[in-house]
């Protein structure tokens, strides 16, 4: 038992540490995708300057360079405090919990060649559990990319910290958990998309004649993950950033109902290409992260 505690410990922190690391690289591209995301067709009135991004005039590119003119290059990186609070609890526990909850499913350990079927439905589990944790990061998160010139729901919050006191002030500490439904939804699919698929690449590639555990073979499994959890995860991650950027919708349905009657089918793949960038570098960055940490310290023993 103390050795299974230890070794979770381990994975946790040099997970935590790989995401933590990730998400400072590529909190940018998150910025310009939350933008994106939030955009209307119908937007209200806002300030001339920003009319453009506001109306959904501009891509990726534009978008970052809208905010950094407008805004300062520092805007780029706002919502990055709790970004590492969020990634610190959910990529700590997603990735941590990963093999232990692998194991129970196919019902010991998770020794040779595990099924397909195995692995999503621990990454799945794995991702639901650790959002329910990490959602009031995420919101605060959110709250503070969204909060712009650009973003029609204007609000003032000095910092990560103000925004959490703010938000249990203002609005009730259940707030903290706005959005849960989608995010729960978005993370659990692209937990699976991701730790599934990188293990599956990961493993189909060393198959192959003339791969290695090298880092090659990492950028390639990272890069495959990526594409699957933007594909897949887009939709409910449109409806996640829109519930938590704008407290005006009821609920999940409502939603997803007023995105596809407003901005139609093409609204839920908004920001699809900075969130692509995001997450295929995301994904990169983290698996060789990680890896290295896992070839310095082999007690790790992740994927």
């Amino acid at each position: 038992m103390a050795a299974a505690s230890s070794s979770f410990t381990a994975i946790f922190f040099s997970s935590a540490f790989a995401a933590c690391f990730a998400e400072v690289c590529t909190i940018p591209l998150d910025t310009a995708k939350v933008r994106l995301q939030l955009q209307r067709k119908t937007p209200l009135p806002a300030p001339p300057a920003a009319a453009a991004t506001a109306a959904g005039g501009g891509g990726m590119l534009a978008t970052i360079m809208c905010i950094a003119r407008e805004e300062g290059v520092a805007a780029l990186w706002k919502g990055v405090i709790p970004g590492l609070h969020r990634q610190f609890l959910y990529g700590g526990l997603r990735i941590g919990l990963y093999e232990p909850v692998k194991a129970f499913f196919v019902g010991g350990a998770a020794v040779g060649d595990v099924s397909l079927l195995s692995k999503i439905l621990a990454a799945l589990t794995t991702g639901v559990i650790a959002i329910v944790v990490a959602n009031p990061t995420d919101l605060v998160k959110v709250r503070l990319q969204a909060d712009g010139k650009a973003n029609a729901v204007k609000r003032s919050y000095s910092g990560a910290l103000n925004a959490y006191a703010t938000i249990i002030r203002q609005e009730g500490i259940g707030a903290l958990w706005t959005g849960l439904g989608p995010n729960v939804a978005r993370n659990a699919i692209i937990n699976a998309a991701e730790l599934a698929s990188y293990d599956q690449f990961k493993q189909m590639f060393l198959k192959l004649p003339g791969f290695t555990d090298n880092v090659f073979t990492h950028i390639l499994a990272g890069l495959g993950a990526g594409v699957f959890a933007v594909c897949i995860g887009s939709p409910v991650d449109v409806v996640k950033s829109r519930m938590m950027g704008d407290s005006t919708y009821r609920s999940t349905l409502d939603c997803f109902a007023k995105t596809l009657k407003i901005d139609g089918p093409g609204a839920f793949y908004k920001g699809f290409i900075a969130n692509f960038c995001r997450i295929g570098s995301w994904n990169v960055i983290m698996f060789l992260t990680l890896e290295q940490i896992d070839d310095t310290d082999h007690s790790v023993g992740i994927l």
